[in-house]
């Protein structure tokens, strides 16, 4: 194997980089893999097709039993490629029956529904090892990326029925509409001997789809196999020497005249070179930071210590100690804003010497709280203060406001008949919806103008439920249920209540409201 003349760099990778690494060797000779996968799949497709014409299903699934078997010429392409030796179409088809002959029982019998067929090939084909060399192989290669190898047989499965479903769609697409009418599905489940024709034509889409994907599925199995090969011999580590011993072998005379000139050196350079270091040890001993003065009663290292203490001294440093509170350190970082801010405030001079601004800060703040509780608490009640504590100026403007029409209806008290129920019997037989509504218009009449309920012309029927909820009447709001529910059904589902539904509202109306008009 020439690492040297690969076409791909060389190096491990993660399982999913060599599947992708696969794809790309697999479009690189796409013509190559394809051609030949179609010049030997579909003349055996076309013979198994002859042979079994009867028998479409049996065809197609014997073509599909030996697919281990066309797997072979695509790895024999692949493996003299990577290399720089890329075979012609000639002479891939020609060595295929070589290829075709070890083990190749055991490829289409307990071998044929192996996940890691694609991993396995190449240990079969290129390695050429049997019995147990070939399981210790296997199992020092399925270490890593087995799994890899699993899931692509499990895309590659579902990618072919993908592709084969898709064809087939497309192919009915093309159907004339005049054939399509005089079918049905029991015709295409059970298609007589006329149109066996057309089942052995959507077996060959399945072929035409192999010509495309096996090559990728075969070349992304041999990639997952480089990879692994990679990393156990270290080919790239290898490689890396070889390139070094390249250079080095164009840089051997440059190195072998230094040594001899180094070798060949006289003497006296030696001689100069310890004078050097003599005189670099002697400028050393006397530089700036050696000890001077040694003869004298103050030397220069005392001198210095001396110096030292007097500058540490009033007045040129003085010391002052300052008693304050603080927080204590914290071990996980920098403290929060509050800490820093009461720190801030126990720093300054505010708590000691102005007591009084710092009390009258204190009562601001708490009479900010309290006014802004109060505005909270005026907003979230606000409907419940606008229909109990509504002064009598607000309550005439809000009168002022009311609206006439609600849902259509007129809400107004001279719309309205003096004896609603009388009204409502008379109504309810022959226009039973203007007699409901007639009610429930009533009804609203009197939330608005008796009871002083807040309705707005944007309030739906289960908002006004919700208001009268707040009211706190049972009665009321139970009438109302009621009321709105057959109202609505009538309204909008156009189902007329019972006649005993009538006589309860009217019953209930008149408990409630008596029979006097609203003033």
């Amino acid at each position: 194997m020439r690492l040297n003349d690969a076409s791909m760099a060389i190096r491990p990778r993660t399982a999913w980089e060599a599947l992708d690494l696969g794809i790309l060797l697999a479009r690189r000779h796409a013509a190559l893999l394809m051609g030949s996968w179609a010049l030997v799949t579909l003349p055996i497709f076309a013979l198994l097709s002859l042979l079994f014409w009867q028998h479409p299903t049996l065809s197609l699934l014997l073509f599909w039993w030996f697919k281990p078997l066309y797997e072979r010429l695509p790895l024999f392409i692949l493996s003299r490629a990577l290399f720089g030796d890329t075979p012609s179409l000639r002479q891939s088809i020609t060595t295929l029956p070589p290829l075709l002959r070890p083990q190749w029982f055991s490829s289409v019998t307990w071998r044929r529904f192996s996940l890691k067929r694609s991993f396995d090939l190449p240990v079969l084909q290129l390695e050429q090892l049997a019995g147990s060399a070939r399981q210790q192989r296997l199992a020092v290669l399925g270490q890593r990326d087995s799994r890899a190898a699993s899931w692509l047989t499990l895309v590659g499965m579902h990618l072919e029925m993908g592709l084969w479903f898709g064809a087939l769609a497309l192919m009915y697409m093309l159907i004339p509409q005049q054939m399509l009418a005089d079918w049905n599905w029991q015709d295409l489940l059970g298609m007589s001997g006329d149109w066996l024709w057309f089942e052995h034509l959507s077996n060959l889409l399945y072929a035409l789809v192999l010509v495309v994907w096996e090559p990728i599925y075969v070349a992304s199995g041999f990639s997952l196999y480089l990879n692994r090969r990679t990393t156990l011999e270290a080919w790239d580590i290898e490689l890396t020497f070889r390139r070094l011993q390249t250079r080095m072998k164009s840089l051997l005379p440059v190195l072998l005249v230094g040594l001899g000139l180094w070798l060949l050196s006289p003497p006296e350079m030696a001689l100069a070179a310890t004078g050097a270091e003599g005189t670099t040890q002697a400028i050393e001993a006397s530089g700036p930071d050696s000890n001077r003065l040694l003869k004298q009663p103050l030397t220069s290292k005392e001198a210095s210590e001396r110096i030292d203490e007097l500058l540490d001294q009033p007045p040129f440093r003085n010391r002052e100690t300052v008693t304050r509170w603080r927080f204590t350190e914290e071990s996980s970082g920098e403290p929060g804003w509050l800490a820093r801010l009461l720190e801030r405030l126990l720093r300054s001079d505010l708590l000691t010497q102005r007591p009084d601004t710092l009390a009258s800060m204190i009562e601001v703040f708490l009479w900010a709280v309290l006014f802004g509780l109060t505005g909270w608490l005026l907003w979230r009640y606000r409907e419940w203060i606008k229909l109990y504590v509504t002064p009598g100026q607000l309550r005439i403007r809000q009168r002022q406001t009311m609206p006439a029409v609600l849902f259509g209806l007129d809400l107004q008290p001279e719309s309205i008949p003096a004896d609603v129920v009388a009204e409502v019997q008379r109504l309810w037989h022959q226009h039973p919806r203007e007699a409901l509504g007639l009610l429930y218009r009533a009804f609203l009449s009197r939330l608005l103008h008796e009871q002083q309920l807040p309705l707005k012309s944007s309030h739906t029927e289960e908002e006004i439920l919700e208001l009268l909820r707040l009211e706190a009447r049972p009665e009321l709001l139970e009438y109302a249920e009621a009321l709105t529910r057959d109202w609505l059904c009538l309204a909008y589902g156009h189902q007329l209540p019972p006649e005993r539904a009538r006589d309860e509202l009217c019953e209930r109306w008149r408990a409630l409201f008596g029979s006097e008009r609203l003033a």
